[in-house]
């Protein structure tokens, strides 16, 4: 048996395959932002909630009312782990609070204060806002990996900032050259 390093999928998408039965993630688009040997953690990038940007405002200031803008900023189910947490992609060049740089000049901001930024027409140009993230223990993604329950795909841009989130699935998915239509598991039956 040779024992190889292990690989981490840290800056690469997750997609659900079309049998996943988890709920948190059937249909699911995940970013991971960080996969080391203790785990990883991922956001979901293609679950609107039915919040936007002007009600996390109404909770964070509600002495100051936000812009009409805010209403059509879209909050995302970043996951099931800490759902009333903030979690901001967007790209470098701008830092907040709490800010860590990842790959490809993308960032990860966590604090408030992005958030009243992007409100305020002072944010970055593009940003994709999250409530919970989802988190894998120790050799956990590694595991359904094998169980051939995701398959991954390098990170694109385009398909996080520019892609409407009903398309970011099929548009990773295409990016590998894979029809997620054509793997589903009741083959037959569509």
């Amino acid at each position: 048996m040779k024992n190889h390093a292990p690989t981490y999928l840290k800056h690469q998408f997750l997609i659900a395959m079309p049998h996943m039965a988890d709920p948190n993630f059937a249909h699911t688009l995940t970013y991971i932002v960080e996969h080391t040997a203790s785990g990883a953690m991922g956001l979901v990038i293609n679950r609107p909630l039915e919040l936007s940007l002007a009600d996390i405002l109404e909770q964070l200031r509600p002495e100051k009312p936000s812009s009409p803008l805010c209403q059509h900023v879209p909050i995302y189910g970043g996951g099931p782990v800490m759902i009333d947490r903030g979690f901001v992609l967007h790209p470098t060049g701008m830092s907040f609070d709490a800010t860590v740089e990842l790959d490809d000049g993308l960032a990860l901001s966590t604090s408030a204060d992005v958030l009243f930024s992007i409100a305020d027409g002072r944010g970055p140009n593009r940003s994709l806002i999250c409530l919970g993230y989802a988190g894998w223990e120790a050799g956990q993604l590694e595991a359904e990996l094998v169980d051939n329950a995701w398959l991954t795909c390098p990170y694109a841009a385009d398909i996080l900032f520019e892609t409407p989130s009903e398309l970011r699935l099929d548009a990773a998915a295409k990016h590998l050259g894979v029809n997620l239509n054509l793997l589903s598991t009741q083959a037959g039956h569509s």
